[in-house]
């Protein structure tokens, strides 16, 4: 999903080529003001420090979410599985990753004896080969169908099967699109469902700003090598000759637009290299890459997102603090 108009970031993306990689950097560094997708941050070491992330005491949205769908599991899967007790439908994850919040779902609804199947969908195979891996050995009675494609591609296909589809996008990855872009993403992820199907979203919600802010700009600094690890892989994959030593992590809240937006900046005039591609980009002092976007949500904008792309809001559920929501929206 990762777009250059709106850069990302808190699930990991598939892996990119150097030519993919470079083209990104060619087109976003040229523009004004320059950027870069965070879908770029994660290669084994920025996956790793991503799990630092999430663990760390500052960063609530992953355990947020992991505890509100532990407490209302049995009523988020009602209003999931079709009226039938005994019709099959289909339990669609967009991106799913690894699976770790999506199961408490998958064994209630096998301990509760409910006809479904699973369909991780992905456009990287090497992300749902772990993922059913690691269903097969904790799982094994789950029928699992792995789809490598694009989300919309996905649902398409699926469309010509009978019964409900279920579609999950978890996290608060709706949150990395830029406004536009994540009107144009529910519209082509709700075009190919039917008005039995529904949709659960996760959507981080506005709060303490102080708060929010030091979920991406915590203490200890992961979140910092995080964002300098992008440069770091653009000097061993690309020839960049970016010295850390002259670049600052920044980050910012804004509570009027809902926005978190991460930056590297420059802290003097300078000339970075870039060896495999012929090109040399040239940064004033203090000026900024743009690589994160993570939009903040209230409810009445969640309901008036889903009115705005044809879904209507339908449940709602919380955790005790409302700082994150699980929503059910169905296609109108």
């Amino acid at each position: 999903m990762p777009h250059l108009s709106s850069p990302t970031s808190t699930e990991p993306a598939a892996p990119a080529s150097a030519t993919d990689l470079g083209q990104h950097v060619a087109d976003g560094l040229s523009r004004t003001p320059k950027m870069l997708s965070s879908m770029y941050f994660y290669d084994d070491e920025g996956s790793r420090l991503f799990q630092q992330i999430m663990a760390l005491p500052e960063y609530y949205p992953t355990r947020t979410e992991f505890a509100l769908l532990t407490t209302h599991q049995a009523a988020i899967a009602d209003a999931l599985r079709p009226t039938a007790a005994d019709e099959h439908f289909f339990l669609v994850e967009l991106g799913a990753g690894d699976g770790l919040k999506t199961k408490i779902l998958l064994r209630h609804l096998l301990d509760t004896g409910a006809r479904f199947t699973y369909v991780p969908v992905d456009i990287s195979t090497g992300a749902l080969d772990g993922l059913v891996a690691s269903l097969t050995d904790e799982l094994p009675t789950l029928p699992v169908e792995p789809v490598t494609a694009d989300y919309a591609d996905a649902l398409t296909l699926l469309a010509a099967r009978p019964g409900r589809k279920a579609v999950l996008f978890l996290g608060s990855n709706i949150g990395n699109f830029l406004p536009k872009d994540r009107h144009e993403f529910l519209r082509s992820v709700a075009r190919p469902l039917s008005s039995d199907d529904r949709l659960l979203i996760g959507f981080d919600l506005q709060k303490d700003p102080r708060l929010i802010r030091a979920a991406y700009d915590d203490t200890q600094g992961i979140t910092a090598a995080f964002n300098f690890n992008l440069l770091k892989r653009l000097n061993r994959e690309l020839g960049a000759d970016f010295d850390l030593e002259h670049w600052q992590h920044y980050t910012d809240y804004d509570p009027l637009s809902g926005a978190v937006r991460s930056f590297l900046v420059s802290t003097r005039a300078q000339t970075v290299q870039f060896a495999a591609l012929d090109l040399h980009v040239k940064f004033a002092a203090w000026e900024m890459i743009h690589t994160e976007n993570s939009y903040k949500f209230t409810l009445p904008q969640i309901e008036q997102l889903g009115q705005d792309v044809g879904l209507t809001l339908v449940h709602s559920f919380s955790d005790a603090q409302a700082y994150f929501a699980d929503v059910v929206l169905a296609p109108e």
